[in-house]
């Protein structure tokens, strides 16, 4: 039995943690604001990460073999967390996003097309860290998600007293009406009422994950890996908006209906004009399996159909 902290942890994936972390026999803790309360036997601390001095109280005396971070979005939020569990953990864990590998939001180095991107690309030991941006902006932070997601894990990398790990996830699809973005939804309604689905004529692939194989992942390097760095969660197997597309409308019994974007227009999700689609071969050679997205997107699609429409979609 561990000691695991959960930072967040009160929907999707993070949720599905703390009760897969709670079925191993795992210690947990869940840190969040109070909206949705853990499942019984788990310990809630009901606090904001962003008030420093109430987060150190709230900590008390406790400590952590691991910390799971599910919430961090800035360096100020990542630099709040490094000096409260200072001492209090021993391996600290925070999910980040296939998003940091975006050349739309920063100069990176150039990855051929159809050439997977390895967690090297982006190096959070060596990227420049700017606290003083106004993080705290809703919407400038909406604005720079991957910037944040960079910024957090730099400022975790160059912090002492404890081991630093991030999770890299790749576009996270399933569970229906649980998956709160709405993407997955948006291709099921549209292509189910025969609606137009706006992309790239050159559209390119990118990688996805089950929100069930993603819990999977971070149990794995929150109980069983002592990694450090970050790493790239991915199932295998890219797909671009058009394979996207067919097996959504195989499984809605409708032909897609597609609408070729014009320069600088927006596309629907998950079409790309640019190429940052993830290499999963770091995980695998620490130890994990990964699924096959074809194996597992169908059953999430027919969910989608089957849940409440999207408000958004």
């Amino acid at each position: 039995m561990q000691k695991i902290c959960v930072i967040g942890g009160s929907r999707y994936f993070g949720k599905l943690l703390v009760k897969r972390l709670q079925l191993a026999g795992h210690q947990v803790t869940v840190i969040n604001r109070g909206s949705t309360p853990p499942p019984a036997g788990v310990e809630h601390l009901v606090v904001d990460r962003d008030d420093e001095a109430a987060l150190t109280a709230a900590l008390g005396s406790r400590t952590f073999d691991v910390v799971v971070d599910q919430v961090c979005y800035t360096p100020v939020q990542a630099a709040i967390a490094a000096r409260a569990f200072a001492g209090r953990t021993r391996r600290y864990v925070m999910t980040s996003t296939i998003e940091v590998y975006d050349p739309a939001t920063a100069a990176l180095p150039a990855v051929p097309a159809g050439t997977p991107v390895g967690e090297g690309s982006v190096d959070p030991a060596t990227w420049l860290v700017a606290v003083d941006l106004p993080w705290r902006d809703e919407a400038y932070l909406e604005a720079h998600y991957a910037e944040g997601k960079r910024q957090a894990e730099a400022v975790f990398t160059r912090t002492g007293g404890f081991a630093f790990a991030s999770v890299r996830s790749a576009h996270v699809l399933g569970g229906g009406a649980q998956e709160f973005t709405g993407r997955l939804a948006h291709y099921a309604e549209r292509i189910a009422r025969g609606e137009e689905i706006a992309v790239h004529a050159q559209a390119l692939p990118t990688v996805f994950i089950h929100y069930e194989e993603l819990a999977d992942l971070l149990l794995w390097a929150a109980t069983a890996a002592d990694f450090t760095g970050p790493l790239n969660a991915c199932s295998d197997g890219p797909l671009d908006v058009y394979e996207l597309a067919a097996i959504t409308a195989t499984q809605a019994g409708r032909k897609p209906v597609f609408r070729i974007v014009r320069a600088g227009e927006q596309a629907s999700p998950f079409s790309f004009d640019r190429h940052y689609a993830m290499s999963n071969s770091r995980a695998k050679e620490l130890g994990f399996s990964f699924s096959r997205t074809t194996d597992w997107l169908p059953r999430a699609v027919a969910e989608a159909l089957t849940a409440e429409p999207s408000p958004t979609a």
